[in-house]
């Protein structure tokens, strides 16, 4: 039988050791959600690319940004001009999916970069502090073809995760990556 000096020993140990590794837990749950999310908005994405091959029509996937929140919404072309504000406004171009945020299926998951980020690949622009790089629009437009607007959209999560979901215009592709702090370098999922 065990004495209560035993016990307070036990119970002690036992409270350091999960002191010690719940940091670690959450970093890890934190990360397996973000990277959940780069995989979902991946999957829109190419759910997109899909629905404009299947209509013949572009259908554009388009983020706004509301009180500092990011959200975003499918859109397919109603006139065959492409996905515009001024037809989104008039209702030419209808919304098909949507508004959707990642926080509401990803707690703690947002469109963001970390502080001092590297290009994904050389030569090109570091993301600096905006997330959705798409050029001058915040949209991903794909056509009839499966060709779309190229562009890298970060996110970011509360334990420094930071993951990219980038579209390659010509072939419509769309590619996860994974920044790992101890390289520095970004690695394809």
């Amino acid at each position: 039988m065990a004495t209560l000096g035993e016990l307070a020993v036990v119970m002690g140990l036992v409270a350091t050791v999960t002191a010690t590794a719940l940091p670690q837990l959450q970093a890890g749950l934190d990360d397996a959600r973000v990277a959940g999310a780069a995989r979902y908005l991946s999957s829109r994405l190419a759910e997109s690319r899909m629905a404009a091959i299947a209509r013949s029509r572009q259908v554009a996937l388009r983020f706004s940004v509301t009180n500092g929140k990011y959200s975003y919404a499918v859109y397919v072309d109603g006139n065959g001009n492409g996905v515009l504000t001024s037809d989104i406004q008039r209702g030419v171009d209808r919304l098909v999916r949507g508004p959707e945020k990642l926080s509401d299926n990803f707690r703690n998951v947002d469109f963001g970069t970390q502080p001092g980020l590297p290009a994904i690949d050389s030569g090109a622009a570091a993301p600096g502090s905006d997330p959705i790089r798409l050029g001058a629009g915040n949209s991903v437009s794909f056509s009839a073809l499966g060709s779309a607007t190229s562009g890298t959209i970060y996110l970011t999560g509360p334990s420094r995760a930071q993951y990219a979901v980038r579209v390659v215009g010509v072939t419509g592709k769309i590619r996860v990556y994974r920044y790992n702090r101890r390289s520095g370098k970004w690695i394809p999922m």
